[in-house]
Parts: structure tokens; C-alpha cells; sequence
């Protein structure tokens, strides 16, 4: 159970480090978040709406009192994620610009399945 905790916290660090550092560039809004954006066919106020999402996202899936709240930040981050790789391919952007929402749904998913897994465990040991 120590390893599969331990795991969990890792994988959702390191989640929350990509995600916060991609709604901080959001947040900031600068010439070139409002180049992508446009690009990908976003308003500009986009970015920094999708940026403070993100950063309740993160925080939502760290604050362990509130499951509920938990499992809501994750759907929001997956979507977050999955449509960012569909902006990307729908743009016909190659691998190099893809791979970071690629890598963020690896990242979520990963969290997920670990929360999930430590939560059932966690429900078993409870009812013995």
C-alpha cells in the first residue's frame, strides 16, 4: 500500500507541474500564447480563462478532503488535455507540437488510475 501512495503522489506531482507550468504560460497571455491560440482558432481571452481552469484543476486534485471535487478536476483536466490534442491534429500540427498534450493525458490518466487504485485499497482496508 506505502508504494502504490508513494507512486501516486509522484505521478500526480509531476502532473501538477506540467499542468500548473502550462496555465502559467496561459495566464500570461503573451505575443506568443496569442500567436498559438489563434492559430489553433481561439479568441484571445481563451488562454487565460483556460489557464485559471487549469490552475482549479491542479488544485482540486490535490486537496484530498473533497472526493467529489477530486473527481470533477480530473474529468476537467482530461478534457483540458484530449482537447488540446484534437485542436493540434485538427490543425494538422506534427508530433513535436502534439506530444505535450500527449504527454498530458499520459500524466492524468496515470494520476487517475493511481487515485483510484489507493482509494479502493484504502475502502478494503477499512471494511476488515
Amino acid at each position: 500500500m506505502k508504494i502504490l501512495k508513494i507512486a501516486y503522489w509522484v505521478v500526480t506531482g509531476l502532473m501538477a507541474a506540467f499542468i500548473t507550468l502550462g496555465a502559467i504560460t496561459d495566464l500570461m497571455n503573451g505575443p506568443n500564447v496569442m500567436a498559438f491560440f489563434k492559430h489553433l482558432g481561439y479568441p484571445g481571452y481563451f488562454a487565460r480563462l483556460i489557464g485559471a481552469l487549469k490552475i482549479l484543476g491542479v488544485i482540486g486534485t490535490v486537496i484530498p478532503k473533497y472526493p467529489r471535487v477530486r473527481e470533477w478536476a480530473y474529468a476537467g483536466l482530461t478534457f483540458d488535455v484530449c482537447g488540446a490534442l484534437s485542436s493540434h491534429l485538427l490543425n494538422g500540427d506534427g508530433p513535436s507540437v502534439y506530444f505535450p498534450a500527449v504527454l498530458g493525458i499520459l500524466l492524468v490518466t496515470a494520476s487517475y488510475v493511481l487515485y483510484r487504485k489507493c482509494k479502493r485499497r484504502s475502502l478494503l482496508i477499512d471494511v476488515q
